[in-house]
């Protein structure tokens, strides 16, 4: 269905778990469709299963009763295909609400690591700019009552706020400019994945985001080879899925790699996705054939590890921030009301 909006990684992991539970319990897909209706209260989710519901009641396999609402991943959907030819369907619908909860989770503790900066940032614009523009005139007004001026400093931050004040109209548009970035940023699919892009690049965060794309290919692969594919298509596929145009590139080589004859722990080690620890593991994993276990034990690494970086990044930017408010706001107040507290023990 043509201008359905994707489901968010959450919606799609309740679907999936449900779904998944009723078909490992021997349910027909049309029936759990049917009993899903019967619980759903939403009017739109409610709606999403009638679109689902309806292909399979004129005959249609699941995979395309799913895909023909348009509201669920090219990678999603890929999996259910390969799920059904496999007789595996209600595995993969499980590994699947696995996948996007995970999913879900980094996209959160992504949001909360990027929304605490940039909320401190601007109250410290705002703090500033208030300062400035409001309060310093008045300690002008005092001075100037007090027939002496303020030290060159504060006269440099009173000019600035004159100056603020006289283009006020540029000011409000900067920060409305600002406000739409933001919610373009974290609202929009395009704007997300340039963020990401940006991120991505960026040194203080380029380790993170290197982490979260090895964590989402060791994820990826994990699925695929668990639901019966092989490592090139499961390759494909995760290619889609990493959002990193450093692990792409990677990707590719390690494919390349496989079809000039090399095995895969080896065109993976070559590639250079992992660490050598992991590759080892990876290593061994195919001589034993458990590579679906490796890539899983990797993917939950991946994930403690992304987890505390994102930790260690608020804790550094949460002190910096307020040491960083807290000086300029002093350095402001301390440069009017030094020399206010000399000129009044004087005149005392």
């Amino acid at each position: 269905m043509k201008g359905q909006r994707l489901l968010t990684n959450y919606e799609i992991s309740v679907f999936c778990r449900q779904m998944g539970m009723l078909l490992k319990a021997g349910i027909a897909p049309a029936v759990g469709i049917d009993i899903l209706m019967q619980d759903t209260e939403d009017p739109k989710g409610k709606a999403l299963l009638e679109q689902i519901q309806a292909p399979l009641r004129e005959g249609a396999n699941y995979h395309d009763a799913v895909a023909s609402t348009g509201a669920f991943p090219d990678y999603m959907l890929n999996m259910i295909a390969i799920g059904e030819e496999s007789g595996t369907l209600d595995t993969v619908m499980e590994s699947l609400a696995a996948y996007y909860e995970h999913e879900d989770n980094v996209r959160t503790n992504l949001k909360s690591a990027m929304s605490y900066p940039l909320v401190m940032i601007g109250m410290m614009f705002v703090v500033i700019i208030v300062l400035i523009t409001q309060v310093l005139p008045i300690f002008s007004q005092v001075f100037a009552q007090l027939g002496t001026s303020m030290n060159s400093f504060s006269q440099s931050l009173l000019s600035l706020g004159n100056h603020l004040n006289d283009y006020s109209v540029v000011m409000i548009s900067i920060i409305a400019l600002i406000a739409l970035l933001f919610l373009w940023f974290t609202k929009t699919e395009s704007g997300r994945k340039q963020f990401v892009r940006i991120a991505s690049r960026f040194g203080p965060t380029k380790a993170l985001y290197d982490d979260i794309a090895s964590g989402r290919f060791a994820n990826g692969m994990a699925l695929a080879l668990s639901s019966g594919m092989d490592t090139f298509n499961g390759l494909d596929l995760t290619l889609k899925l990493v959002e990193n145009r450093e692990i792409e590139e990677k990707i590719k080589k390690c494919r390349q790699l496989i079809i000039d004859g090399e095995s895969f722990p080896d065109a993976l080690g070559q590639a250079e996705i992992f660490s050598r620890l992991y590759s080892r593991m990876v290593s061994v994993g195919f001589r034993s054939g458990s590579m679906d276990v490796v890539m899983k034990q990797i993917a939950e690494r991946y994930e403690r590890e992304t987890d505390r970086r994102i930790y260690a990044i608020i804790s550094v930017l949460e002190p910096t921030l307020v040491i960083i408010l807290s000086l300029i706001v002093g350095m402001i107040l301390l440069s009017v009301i030094l020399p206010l507290m000399g000129i009044m023990s004087s005149i005392g």
